[in-house]
């Protein structure tokens, strides 16, 4: 598979806006809570091994399910992530449905190695996953399962960019909108990719 097409599937890619924005400071992450929904939408970029894609993201998370769908710039799709209680699903642009248990799981089959799909929401809320080992440096940088997480907020206190760095690659999400969703006990419980035969 090609890098793009991965990105495509997996969600990553973006281009750095000339937006005042803030680093996240040392003392404001904190341990994993409730974590509220929201709808938010950017641009998205994945750097491994000197070669960069890039893409335009919708991200929801909503009733547990997370689904990041990954576009070009001119609106088609390329590819969707969803994660919900039963684990990963990914779509291509061909509708081609992958599923595994973990992103982990999921990652390391399509790419060969692990990509942390599932704590994006926790990270990009400010908080470090529970339970898990943790260091915070004095920059503000947020240190979890071997990736560097730097998180930089508009003047709302709303995420700007969220970016992951690793020995394998980097990604770089910069948030054009991110709102909050009112809870929805109708919303669905699991991806709808599911269904997809």
């Amino acid at each position: 598979m090609k890098i793009s097409h991965i990105a495509g599937i997996l969600l990553l890619s973006a281009v750095l806006s000339a937006c005042t924005s803030i680093y996240q400071k040392t003392d404001a992450w904190r341990e994993q809570g409730e974590l509220k929904e929201f709808n938010a939408d950017g641009r998205l970029a994945v750097k491994v091994n000197e070669k960069g894609s890039y893409a335009n993201f919708d991200w929801t998370y909503q009733n547990g399910v997370q689904t990041i769908d990954v576009n070009t710039p001119l609106g088609s799709t390329m590819g969707q992530l969803c994660q919900d209680a039963q684990g990963v699903v990914a779509v291509d642009s061909n509708g081609k449905v992958f599923s595994a248990a973990t992103a982990q799981e999921l990652s390391e089959q399509l790419l060969g190695y692990e990509l942390p799909v599932q704590y994006l929401n926790i990270w990009a809320a400010g908080q470090w996953v529970k339970g898990v080992p943790h260091y915070v440096s004095s920059d503000g940088r947020l240190q979890q399962f071997n990736w560097t997480i730097t998180r930089q907020l508009n003047q709302n206190g709303m995420p700007r960019v969220l970016l992951l760095e690793s020995s394998k690659l980097t990604l770089r999400l910069v948030f054009d909108n991110m709102q909050p969703l009112a809870r929805d006990a109708q919303a669905a419980t699991q991806c709808a990719a599911r269904g997809i035969k």
